[in-house]
This record gives structure tokens, C-alpha cells and sequence, in this order.
């Protein structure tokens, strides 16, 4: 009699692997260290080497002291978390302080779940939203973009950022008109190349686009759910603009600046805490898009990427049970 083992799914194997994937993702993200780098020097090389030697020490230490279970921080999910969280802060940010971020995204966000495949939010996200209401002013201070063989202008350490200038304007009642002829206010084509203040990965949407293009083609993520995300923005950050464009920026603006690009690209379509129907992932695009234009129109905060992931990775679980995959094998009666 012959037996045969049942194991748990997936049953269909391809040549793709979870290292291959992460390091994919690592690759797709090479642009905009470059570009971290060009503007903010060796502080972008700092934060970012700090960020992921930290993020594999904690998982290093919580698999092999506490799980006791297989030591697998050379499948890259840790880099890239490493990264991620990288990109979102700020240049200057005190090292103990991203240490701390680091061991609530790989022991709170990550490993406290049973690790990776398991967690139902973004590490990096949750690391950063806890450094933002950690230390909140370290967090919100800053570095202005100095590239490295152009003549420094400026002899400012900080500034603001365009959605922080633009949250200010509109607070003291001043039109759109004026808040854009403040000479601190990048224009488009700093916003495209990244010559403006904010965190490492918010820099240049060319360098993040390039990246997603990249992940496109090598199928590690699929092209709907960013543009769902994009789309969400721009269409009602557009009819606002439409119906009151004194107090309603365009909404070109709210695309190039702040972490929009970095979120909709590379944290949004994190494969854990996305769903996996592709239905599902418009509408949790939709829903994402919706909540970052609601917090940037009338939130405290400037930006809402962070928060509206993190409020729609919650969502996950719903929209997979009311969105399922076509189950193969499964006969209409």
C-alpha cells in the first residue's frame, strides 16, 4: 500500500523563493539609497547600516535564544525590513533611538507573531509609527537636502517638509498661490529628483518609481494595488482641487511628496499583510489611498501613508474572507 504525505499548502512550486524575493526587493530599492545617499551623505549611510545590522541582531538573538527554532536571517526579510524602516526617518536621528525602532519592528511587529509569514501588520510601519510617537520631535526634525558635489546654498541643518509647509500655509489661512511661492517650498522637478527635506525614502519619486517598475517586471509585486493607491489620491485630491482650488493643493503634489510613492510601492504590497485576491488588493489600495488624502486634507498630521497601511492591514483579514481565491479543483453544481 503506498502512503503519501499531506503537507500544508502551497502545493504549486515554481524557482521563486522567499531569498529570492527579498533580495528582488533590496535590489528594487537600490535607486533610492543611492539617492538617500547623494543628498544626505554619510548620515543616510549610517542610518541605513545601523537600521539593518540592528533589524538581523534582534531576529538573530529572538530565533536562536527565545524561539529556539531555525536561525533564517539570510533570507533577506530582515534587510528589507531594515530598509524600509530606514527610509522612513529622518537622516540625523540618534542611533540609540532607531535601535529601539528597530527591535519593536523585528521583536514586536515580526518575531512576537511567530515570524515572517505571520505577521498581520508592516514591521517597518509598525517600528516607524512607534518612533513617531516615541520621539516625536527627533522624528519630525528634518535634515536639509545637501547633494554632495553641488555648492551648499544653505547653511540651514533643518527644515520643513513640502507637506509640513503646505499643513502649515493652509493652518494660518493662506492660499494655495502663497504657500508655493514660499522660497522653502520645493518645486516639481526637486520633487521628482529628491533635492528637498524629509525621511530617506521620500526623496525622489523617479529613484522609487524605477524600483517599482523593476518589481513589476520580476513579478514580485503586481502593478494593480500601487495604482489603485496613486489612483485613490489623485482623483479626490483632484476633485477638491477642482471645487476649491484656493485651499486644495493639485494633486500632482500630493503624489511627488512625502512617502506616497514609498508606501504604495514597496509597504502596501507587502505579500503577509496584503490581500491575496486581487480584488481585495484594489480595494485595500482604494482604502488606503482614501485614508492618507482624508488625514492630509484634515488630519493634525501632514502625512497619512503610514497610518492608513497600517488601519488597512487590519482590514486584511476581512477582505480575504469576503474576497477568496478561486479555489482549484472546486466543480459548480
Amino acid at each position: 500500500m503506498n502512503m503519501f504525505t499531506i503537507s500544508g499548502s502551497p502545493h504549486v512550486h515554481g524557482d521563486e523563493s522567499v531569498k529570492k524575493i527579498m533580495y528582488a526587493v533590496v535590489y528594487a530599492m537600490v535607486p533610492a539609497m543611492l539617492v538617500s545617499i547623494y543628498f544626505f551623505g554619510l548620515d543616510a549611510v549610517r542610518v541605513l547600516l545601523i537600521s539593518v545590522l540592528a533589524c538581523l541582531f534582534f531576529e538573530w538573538v529572538i530565533q536562536k535564544y527565545l524561539i529556539k527554532g531555525p536561525v533564517t536571517i539570510n533570507d533577506g526579510s530582515a534587510v528589507v525590513a531594515g530598509i524600509l524602516l530606514a527610509f522612513n526617518i529622518p537622516a540625523n536621528i540618534p542611533a540609540w533611538m532607531l535601535i529601539i525602532g528597530a527591535l519593536v519592528t523585528i521583536g514586536v511587529a515580526k518575531m512576537s507573531f511567530g515570524g515572517l509569514g505571520k505577521n498581520p501588520f508592516n514591521p517597518a510601519l509598525v517600528g516607524r509609527v512607534f518612533m513617531l510617537i516615541s520621539f516625536p520631535v527627533q522624528m519630525t526634525s528634518w535634515p536639509v537636502a545637501k547633494p554632495l558635489f553641488a555648492p551648499q546654498l544653505t547653511d540651514a541643518i533643518t527644515g520643513p517638509t513640502a507637506l509640513g509647509l503646505l499643513k502649515e500655509g493652509v493652518g494660518a489661512g493662506k492660499t494655495i498661490e502663497q504657500i508655493m511661492s514660499d522660497p522653502q517650498m520645493p518645486d516639481y522637478m526637486d520633487q521628482l529628483t529628491g533635492s528637498m527635506s524629509g525621511s530617506l525614502g521620500e526623496m525622489s519619486a523617479i529613484a522609487l518609481i524605477l524600483g517599482g517598475i523593476y518589481m513589476v517586471i520580476r513579478k514580485v509585486i503586481n502593478w494593480q494595488l500601487p495604482v489603485s493607491i496613486i489612483l485613490t489620491v489623485f482623483v479626490f485630491a483632484g476633485i477638491f482641487h477642482l471645487i476649491d482650488p484656493q485651499h486644495y493643493i493639485n494633486p500632482t503634489f500630493h503624489l511627488l511628496t512625502g512617502g506616497l510613492m514609498l508606501g504604495a510601492i514597496y509597504m502596501a504590497t507587502d505579500m503577509v499583510s496584503s490581500p491575496m485576491n486581487m480584488t481585495g488588493k484594489i480595494i485595500y489600495g482604494v482604502g488606503i489611498g482614501l485614508i492618507t488624502i482624508i488625514i492630509r486634507l484634515w488630519g493634525a498630521y501632514p502625512e497619512g501613508i503610514s497610518f492608513a497601511i497600517l488601519i488597512m492591514n487590519a482590514f486584511t483579514p476581512l477582505i480575504n474572507t469576503a474576497f477568496k481565491p478561486k479555489r482549484f479543483g472546486l466543480i459548480k453544481k
